[in-house]
């Protein structure tokens, strides 16, 4: 019991991390927003770079690229809290049963992944270039975001025994 609770509360902190991140997207609307305007745009990158024609300019596409992050983000919080709910009510269930109840989690922790390393290391950090920007360079965090989110589904999706 003592695993399955663990589990439990590892993918309900994932959760948490994600709710937080929404919310203060949410309302500090415009601190990150200026992330999101500056990556897209390219503004910060090295100068002369050849790859400026995938930058982004237009106002109205940084603020739907900013509401795409944010619900992904929230789409995480909410799917994360459902298979962590889901989970707490099969924690005394058989094995098979507690297995079948992770399958929101997994879908969260896959939302999860396709906003922190798709998005901001895959589209942020190599198409618009972030890596190059000593200012507007999110890599690092979403590295330790994504890297929790993989290490905690890793573990929650580890078999567990049936319980005596």
């Amino acid at each position: 019991m003592l695993v399955r609770l663990s589990k439990v509360i590892m993918l309900l902190g994932l959760a948490l991390f994600a709710f937080l991140v929404t919310f203060n997207n949410l309302t500090d609307y415009d601190s990150n927003f200026q992330f999101v305007r500056h990556v897209l745009s390219m503004d910060t990158t090295f100068e002369g770079n050849d790859a400026m024609y995938r930058a982004i300019t237009t106002p109205w596409m940084w603020h739907a690229g900013y509401w795409l992050i944010i619900a992904g983000e929230g789409l995480t919080f909410v799917l994360l809290t459902w298979g962590g709910l889901q989970m707490l009510a099969a924690r005394k269930a058989t094995a098979a049963e507690f297995q079948r109840a992770k399958q929101m989690a997994v879908l969260g922790a896959t939302v999860g992944f396709l906003v922190w390393f798709v998005g901001f290391m895959a589209i942020g950090g190599e198409w618009f270039l972030m890596w190059q920007s000593d200012t507007w360079n999110g890599q690092q965090p979403a590295f330790r975001f994504y890297m929790s989110i993989l290490a905690v589904l890793i573990f929650v999706m580890q078999h567990d025994a049936e319980l005596e």
